[in-house]
């Protein structure tokens, strides 16, 4: 969504470096081109006035023209100030002391209420919450129905004593909302659900009848929390909705759905600072795992390809089985290869944290790549577990048994070529490289030699003052020198002294005085080993 004022403001801090000074002219271009971005974004007009001022002041101060980079200086400005108009810090759901804790949602119809209600209940669910949804919608047509099915999905019970409207083109309301949505509380109350989630109507735009309504169901209700969900994508609207839900019903927080549209951003750079409330949830997607907390600093990072790496660490440890990961941890500890079955569970890991492009996305530096990330192929993980799939037990443990026969086997079995087996199997050959490389880390024997590193070869010198190296001499035509270098050589590699002055033959701790004592006359050699040595 913020694809292209991420990339408006990566182009305009480009400008600026290199630079050992900034001068105002500088920066009053800077802060030109990031007003124009902003406003590019539809980010409403008051919150670009207020945020473009808010740099413009802090960038002529000293904390820019004093500092070792002021390119970076200004950058760092433009991050916090991002954070501050995108609410400041996170805010958690305040829970109530005495259960159960009411969430009212609010919105216009088509913000995603009802399946944000399924997401937010699954989320609750996970952290080991007793949730419920209420069904208070009794206008849209098969709005009960729709959040029944999202209840199932979710794993969570819905009080839904009323079936609303089914599939009747009016606007007349069917049923009593206010009286559900109570009862609802007192249904979770007696059955001790911790958390009660109340899905209301909705209309294609504000009207009197849809705020006196959400406005009754808050009095009768008590809620907590307010959320009020809107579409990320309308840009300049949000922020008049969001101020007529404001006056008319009150929302405590706010919830940003259709956060993975194409559209211009401007929403969530609006609401938090023109209403005060903090944004608290994203909806990044159509799945019911596609919800996240909103954390202002990670999003501006994400605008500023600085990437969001903490929350990739969060999604990788909601997603992978530790089990699993301390078994591989183990046997890669161990020695033990790494098989193509190893592989498959690393790939049906991986397919568990949802879009590759989205886990791409989330590293820094990655908008420079957006071309060729929007270009992968998520089916392409699909294709390579089919073809892993193909394979027998054996093949999987011991891939150098796959000839041309088993190769055009597999690959027919898996729908796809002998081509795309072969590229597998060498890209997994590269994988387990790398794995037995991981295993013999640490300087173990055996360890390749890294470049650049100190100590491990393969690298440049340190040009600090060192001993001349020693020339080292071929090997001498002589026999009796060749056989003392020889000697020698085996004497530095087996760890004793290495100095000229080491005596022939001492390598195993026996001197000169000591071979002079030996007495040799009585020596007994074994039969023939005379004839070998010349018949000495």
């Amino acid at each position: 969504m913020f694809n292209s004022l991420s990339d408006r403001l990566t182009s305009t801090f480009k400008n600026l470096r290199g630079r050992g000074r900034l001068s105002e002219a500088d920066i009053d271009a800077t802060v030109r081109e990031i007003r124009r971005a902003l406003l590019d974004a539809d980010v409403a007009v008051p919150v670009v006035r207020e945020f473009t001022a808010a740099v413009r002041e802090r960038a002529l101060s000293a904390e820019v023209s004093q500092a070792l980079n002021p390119a970076q200086q200004v950058v760092k400005i433009v991050n916090e100030q991002l954070v501050e108009i995108l609410g400041g810090a996170t805010r958690p759901l305040q829970l109530a002391k005495t259960p159960p804790t009411v969430i009212m949602l609010a919105g216009l119809q088509g913000a995603g209420k009802t399946t944000l209600a399924g997401k937010l209940a699954l989320a609750l669910r996970e952290q080991g919450h007793t949730p419920v949804l209420v069904a208070a919608d009794l206008q849209r047509p098969n709005a009960v129905t729709q959040l029944s099915v999202v209840a199932e999905r979710a794993g969570v019970p819905v009080f839904a004593p009323h079936p609303g409207n089914q599939g009747a083109e009016t606007d007349a309301v069917i049923g009593d909302p206010v009286s559900v949505a109570r009862d609802g509380v007192a249904f979770a109350r007696e059955k001790q659900h911790d958390v009660v989630i109340v899905d209301t109507a909705g209309r294609l735009g504000v009207d009197q009848l849809l705020m006196q309504q959400a406005a009754d169901i808050r009095a009768a209700v008590q809620p907590d929390e307010v959320l009020f969900v809107i579409d990320a994508m309308i840009g300049q609207d949000a922020v008049a909705t969001a101020q007529a839900f404001l006056e008319g019903v009150d929302f405590t927080g706010v919830v940003l759905s259709k956060l993975d549209g194409d559209a211009r951003g401007g929403a969530a750079l609006s609401v938090a600072g023109i209403t005060g409330r903090p944004i608290m949830f994203a909806s990044t997607g159509e799945k019911l795992t596609d919800f996240e907390v909103f954390h202002p600093d990670r999003m501006a990072s994400r605008i500023l390809d600085m990437g969001d790496v903490l929350t990739l660490i969060e999604q990788a440890e909601r997603a992978f089985d530790a089990e699993q990961a301390e078994k591989m941890a183990q046997k890669v500890a161990t020695g033990q290869d790494f098989t193509l079955a190893d592989f498959l569970v690393q790939m049906q890991q991986m397919k568990k944290l949802g879009s590759m492009k989205k886990m791409l996305g989330m590293l820094p530096g990655m908008g420079q790549m957006r071309e060729a990330i929007e270009q992968f192929d998520e089916r392409e993980v699909d294709r390579i577990e089919a073809i892993i799939k193909s394979m027998t037990p054996a093949e999987r443990d011991n891939p150098k048994i796959i000839n041309g026969s088993r190769r055009a086997r597999i690959a027919r079995g898996s729908g796809s070529t002998t081509t795309a087996v072969n590229q597998l199997l060498e890209r997994f050959e590269a994988a387990q490289k790398m794995m037995r490389q991981m295993a013999r880390g640490g300087g173990a024997p055996g360890m390749p030699a890294m470049p650049g590193m100190p100590g491990m070869g393969g690298g440049k010198k340190s040009r600090g003052k060192q001993a001349p190296a020693k020339k080292v001499k071929g090997k001498s035509g002589n026999p009796a020198k060749r056989a003392q270098q020889e000697r020698e050589a085996m004497q530095r590699a087996l760890g004793g002294p290495a100095t000229p002055s080491a005596p022939s033959g001492s390598a195993f701790g026996v001197g000169k005085q000591a071979e002079q004592d030996v007495d040799l006359s009585n020596l007994q050699l074994p039969g023939g080993l005379d004839k070998l040595l010349g018949g000495r």
